[in-house]
């Protein structure tokens, strides 16, 4: 260190000293703090989520049980929790001079604040009286009320206080709630290798909290048994022994109601309001979700992922959401396979090539510079130049069909004619349709666009494809209607903006046309009482990495895809239809029953048509040529 940094340390240090002594000895004096919070810590009210119906599905609360006292809870978790958190605890007055010392200079050094240097007494003022903050004018009041609770209350005190109301990661607050949640026992009984396990998450309760990650706990419990070892706070044959002690947390006997959607809602609402209001604050919550949707997804999507994961990889995971597409809220939510080995959310954080359910959009915007799906263009392998660089398209099957209308193009997902359309119609214009649906702000009109080349969440192709069910009118999707507070006042209100994006005409066309699919995939499934109207689209990415499927009815729009996080590729002969259509096939079974029927716009003409040649045709037949669409 330079002899200027040593003075501007000297000079802070006592500027900082005198400020602190000062107001030290002024508090001291007139008891300015409240310590009843320390011997009568209420934790106040659980916040409630209600579904679609009013009805209480889920809770946000502090897990905690009666506190123990200081007699009841084992020496060697006291030494764990002294060897990792203050290890001078015993001997200090609340501060440590040294560590606040050590932590200014480092701070200082890397200009930026880094270090703390917190005693647990530091721990449990900041817990009750502070928020986590790191500024300086919060650390100096920490350490002031620090020295003030070892004035008035005993270190088993301060101790026992501490431990029954720290956070042990996932909403876990206590060390007797802990033991109960993970091994299903009183923290009177636990073991050596189980206080060391309890005393490392504290470092980072959400890293190191057992349900997470059973690897990041072990590592970091064996440098905790070594500390105590060196510590001289238990023996080489006990270190031994916990070292070899297997890891285990029990798992609850039923499964937790829409996990991820509780997440998503939990991550949201923290970063708005904290954690405190929220935890405590007795908030009622009224959520989107509803419940047989959910339940029914759920069922379905573990069902065939199991499938899947045996057939094809263990790896494979996806995603599902379902809305209500004239509102956008949000009826069910799954963000993967097994919310306990992952929280990651497939549904609103994974980002996935959208493949062949960006075609309908495609297939608009021709429809809107005046093609008709009746029009005829030719299946034949193409050589495209785009600014300066050749583009050949080719089909999923590798085959031609010659010639055939836009709308066999689009029901069979001809990738082709896609890109032939996508030039015609004008690749702006598509990007500015794509923009609109909120797919991206910023998309290039490169050509391979047009088969679905860019990254979206499940979210984003949900809200974008709901606009075939709601008269070309874009919602947003969304999981909260409105928060109110533990008096009844309203604090939150989602407000929905409505904003048309097609002309009810183009989607009533590009709606009916891609209902040629789902009756198809119906009849490859023998269903034949399939009560509601509904349209689909099946989505395939290179090497099969992405399958998509998204359908929808009047009353709930969903799209799921399959895949593995990697990014690897499924297999060969991997397909939608035999992958993720039937969760949608088996879920609208259940919860769309009624029978209902899009409406469109009133100008539309039905015409029969012949699909491969475009000419018209008296009426229906059995024959898969003919099909009606909407002109």
């Amino acid at each position: 260190m330079n002899t200027r940094f040593l003075t501007l340390l000297f000079i802070i240090c006592f500027l900082t000293g005198s400020l602190f002594l000062g107001a030290v000895s002024f508090i001291w004096q007139n008891h300015i703090i409240d310590f009843s919070a320390l011997e009568y810590y209420n934790p106040g009210r659980p916040s409630i989520l209600l579904d679609d119906e009013g009805n209480e599905w889920a809770r946000f609360e502090l897990d905690r049980r009666d506190p123990l006292p200081y007699s009841d809870i084992p020496q060697h978790l006291i030494q764990a929790i002294i060897a990792t958190e203050d290890r001078n605890f015993f001997n200090h007055y609340g501060i440590s001079i040294r560590g606040i010392l050590r932590s200014m200079a480092i701070n200082l050094y890397k200009r930026k604040f880094v270090q703390g240097a917190s005693t647990i007494t530091q721990q449990l003022v900041r817990l009750l009286f502070f928020d986590a903050r790191q500024t300086v004018s919060r650390k100096v009041k920490e350490q002031i009320v620090a020295l003030l609770v070892e004035k008035q209350f005993t270190k088993e005190q301060i101790l026992q206080t501490y431990l029954n109301h720290v956070c042990f990661g996932c909403g876990i607050y206590g060390v007797e709630a802990a033991a109960q949640r993970f091994w299903a026992k009183s923290a009177r009984d636990i073991t050596i290798a189980e206080a060391a396990i309890l005393a490392s998450t504290l470092k980072n309760p959400s890293r190191y909290c057992l349900i997470n990650s059973i690897e990041n706990v072990r590592n970091r419990r064996d440098t905790m048994l070594a500390i105590m070892k060196r510590m001289g706070f238990i023996t080489q044959l006990q270190y031994e022994q916990a070292l070899h002690e297997p890891i285990e947390v029990i798992q609850r006997d039923s499964a937790p109601i829409a996990p991820h959607f509780k997440e998503a809602i939990r991550i949201f609402l923290e970063s708005e309001i904290g954690k405190a209001r929220l935890y405590c604050g007795g908030l009622t919550i009224q959520t989107t979700l509803n419940m047989p949707t959910q339940r029914a997804a759920s069922r379905h999507f573990n069902r065939q992922f199991t499938i899947l994961r045996k057939r094809l990889s263990d790896k494979i995971d996806g995603g599902l959401l379902s809305v209500d597409p004239q509102t956008g809220e949000i009826r069910a939510l799954i963000g993967g396979y097994d919310f306990e080995t992952s929280k990651f959310n497939r549904a609103l954080q994974a980002r996935r090539q959208m493949g062949s359910i960006f075609k309908p959009l495609v297939f608009a915007c021709a429809l809107k510079q005046g093609a008709s799906f009746a029009d005829v263009d030719k299946d034949e392998p193409i050589d495209l130049l785009f600014e300066g660089t050749t583009w050949s398209p080719r089909n999923y099957t590798r085959a031609f069909e010659g010639d055939m209308t836009l709308a066999r193009a689009l029901s069979m997902s001809i990738n082709t004619i896609t890109a032939k359309i996508f030039l015609r119609a004008g690749a702006d214009k598509i990007v500015d349709l794509a923009k609109k649906c909120h797919l991206a702000n910023d998309l290039a009109p490169y050509p391979s666009l047009a088969l679905g080349c860019l990254d979206v969440t499940i979210k984003q192709a949900v809200g974008a494809l709901s606009v075939f069910a709601n008269d070309g009118y874009y919602v947003e999707p969304h999981m909260l209607k409105w928060i109110k507070d533990e008096f009844g006042t309203k604090i939150y209100r989602f407000e929905q903006a409505r904003k048309r994006v097609l002309e009810p005409r183009i989607v009533g066309q590009v709606a009916k046309v891609l209902s040629i699919g789902i009756t198809r995939y119906l009849k490859t499934f023998k269903v034949d009482d399939f009560k509601s109207e509904a349209f689909g689209k099946t989505g395939t990415t290179n090497d099969s990495r992405t399958c998509w499927f998204c359908g929808s009815t009047p009353q709930l729009m969903t799209v799921i895809y399959a895949g593995c996080d990697d990014n690897s590729a499924l297999g060969q002969n991997v397909y939608p239809l035999s992958t993720i259509f039937p969760i949608w096939l088996n879920l609208y079974k259940v919860v769309d029953r009624e029978g209902h029927r899009f409406t469109y716009d009133p100008s539309l003409k039905e015409t029969i048509i012949n699909w491969k040649t475009g000419e018209p045709a008296h009426r229906l037949s059995q024959s898969q040529d003919i099909v009606s669409i909407y002109t």
